[in-house]
């Protein structure tokens, strides 16, 4: 096996991985230290997977779990009722409770400071009813946007899954797709199943395709360009793009929507070989 071929059998990802065998990781290390080129190589790799994993990691918000931490206090304390006790003060023995008969009719000044304090105890009702529709309405978007953000998380970890599955695959070999020209930045990775020549795309690092334009994934087989199928956000690293039995290299171009029968090279914006 030559350089070449021992640097695309896949060993250089398995071990940046951590699923080398022990023989496999002293045999690199070995190798590395002898040879220049597979050393550039694992570390050109190390680095691409580095890029791949930060531009695909999700933060969660730094006040999630103080929101979470509030609202159950705020349930705890709403299920707790206050106990009331009322004194009630009894007689002395020996003593005589006499009735109280002289009962004198309210006066209308009574009446009108009564109905006043009515009043305000009602205003007050109704702002405290107010204030507290407010903070439920408050507290309900609170928690709608919790839950969006934790689907979200939840989405970005099924995918990571998905990606480290797919990656772990023996059968599945990793071609790595670097910017050309114009778009040095880019980069994209190629998955190809071995057994079921089937291509998937991560190409969550490239710049959001403008309106009316998609990308398309393409095979170089003997020196021709094969369509290996058009990129979705859906599709990414999820859905195969196309079969391909043979192919020397992939690379990526910006279409109109639907795809091109021949890639427009002006528009490449990523190539790697095999």
């Amino acid at each position: 096996m030559n350089t070449k071929e021992y640097i695309s059998s896949g060993i250089i990802e398995s071990y940046i991985l951590g699923l080398a065998s022990p023989e496999e990781a002293g045999i690199l290390e070995c190798v590395m230290k002898n040879n220049a080129e597979v050393k550039a190589a694992f570390e050109e790799a190390q680095q691409t997977l580095e890029d791949l994993a930060t531009s695909q990691a999700v933060t969660p918000p730094a006040d999630l779990k103080s929101k979470i931490w509030n609202k159950i206090q705020q349930e705890q304390t709403e299920e707790v009722q206050p106990v009331v006790i009322i004194d009630i003060p009894t007689a002395k023995p020996q003593e005589e409770i006499k009735p109280q008969l002289d009962i004198k009719p309210q006066s209308k000044s009574s009446w009108k400071t009564y109905a006043v304090a009515a009043s305000v105890l009602f205003l007050i009702s109704a702002a405290g009813n107010l204030f507290w529709m407010n903070n439920q309405s408050e507290t309900r978007e609170e928690m709608a946007k919790i839950q969006t953000e934790k689907k979200a998380q939840d989405l970005a970890m099924q995918k990571m899954n998905q990606k480290m599955e797919m990656v772990s695959n023996p059968d599945m070999q990793m071609v790595m797709l670097k910017g050309v020209e114009k778009h040095t930045d880019s980069k994209a990775m190629v998955f190809w199943d071995k057994k079921t020549k089937e291509v998937y795309l991560n190409a969550e690092s490239l710049p959001k395709a403008p309106e009316g334009m998609q990308y398309q994934l393409w095979a170089i087989a003997d020196g021709k360009p094969v369509n290996a199928g058009m990129y979705t956000e859906e599709k990414d690293s999820k859905i195969a793009l196309a079969q391909i039995p043979n192919a020397q290299a992939f690379a990526i171009t910006l279409e109109k929507k639907g795809g091109s029968a021949v890639p427009t090279m002006e528009n490449m914006y990523v190539m790697g070989g095999i």
